[in-house]
């Protein structure tokens, strides 16, 4: 009887080992590679045919944040009255799909 229950205690403890550490790493690497994708950086360091581009397609739109990465794509943050949102640009004003 000793043997029976100290078997089922050393398998679910098994199983449980298992189950908790597979899905650690791949959600920890996740974010790390979103956050240090693009930096942030002021309003002014926005280029003038992104503002444009911005203004045309979203009247009234507050530019709230800005970030670029390396490839030169900007992802701005924005609201438009309670509403806000995260849309992306190419340096030339062109939106980009992500």
């Amino acid at each position: 009887m000793k043997k029976l229950i100290l078997s089922a205690i050393v398998v679910l403890g098994g199983l449980s080992i298992q189950a908790s550490t597979a899905t650690t790493p791949q959600q920890t690497k996740m974010a790390i590679s979103v956050q240090a994708e693009y930096t942030e950086v002021t309003a002014d360091a926005v280029p003038a045919a992104v503002k444009t581009a911005l203004q045309t397609a979203y009247p009234g739109a507050k530019l709230d944040k800005a970030f670029v990465n390396e490839k030169k794509e900007y992802k701005l943050e924005i609201s438009v009255g309670d509403q806000k949102a995260t849309v992306f640009s190419d340096v030339n004003g062109n939106w980009l799909k992500i």
